[in-house]
């Protein structure tokens, strides 16, 4: 699988776990994921919805909130997250 593969999937599975309304192709890989400025705008509910998400699909786990928040921070930081080899 290619990392715009992933990265494809990734946007998907944030769609459906936060239950936005958006195209996967709206995001872009560098956007923020959260806040105000964000087309997705999640928050600490979405956070947590999307990494039992992660821990499922990919066997992925967040450990702390802060830990959550820097690899949740948009798409790029996501996917080096779920590539990355233990």
């Amino acid at each position: 699988m290619s990392l715009n593969d992933i990265k494809h999937e990734l946007k998907v599975l944030i769609i459906q776990e936060s239950g936005r309304d958006i195209s996967p192709d709206e995001i872009d890989d560098k956007e923020s994921l959260f806040g105000s400025d964000s087309k997705l705008a999640l928050d600490s509910l979405d956070a947590l919805q999307i990494s039992m998400a992660l821990h499922h699909k990919y066997g992925k786990k967040l450990n702390d909130s802060k830990e959550a928040m820097r690899i949740l921070l948009n798409i790029d930081t996501l996917a080096k997250f779920i590539t990355k080899v233990d």
